[in-house]
């Protein structure tokens, strides 16, 4: 937080207020089955599963797998290539 309210010139209770709200509103809109995407940066989505049948691979015994939501975040391009230096 306090590298970027020097680095913008800000104070740090508007950064924090900034910030806030910018991830209260992207866990909205996610949360509605809508992804959100930061151009270089991430892309936030709900990825949803449907019920299926599996097999255990101990007993090989079938099961049921039930359907199930995650909140997944995929690095994009630009972000990879800073951070992993490619």
């Amino acid at each position: 937080m306090a590298e970027i309210a020097d680095r913008t010139g800000r104070d740090k209770k508007s950064v924090d207020e900034v910030l806030s709200a910018f991830t209260s509103v992207v866990t909205e809109t996610v949360a509605k089955g809508e992804p959100v995407a930061i151009p270089g940066f991430a892309k936030f989505y709900r990825r949803e599963s449907a019920a299926r049948t599996g097999r255990n691979p101990a007993t090989g015994e079938t099961i049921q797998i039930p359907a199930k939501k995650a909140a997944k975040i995929t690095p994009l391009k630009a972000f990879k290539d800073a951070v992993l230096g490619g």
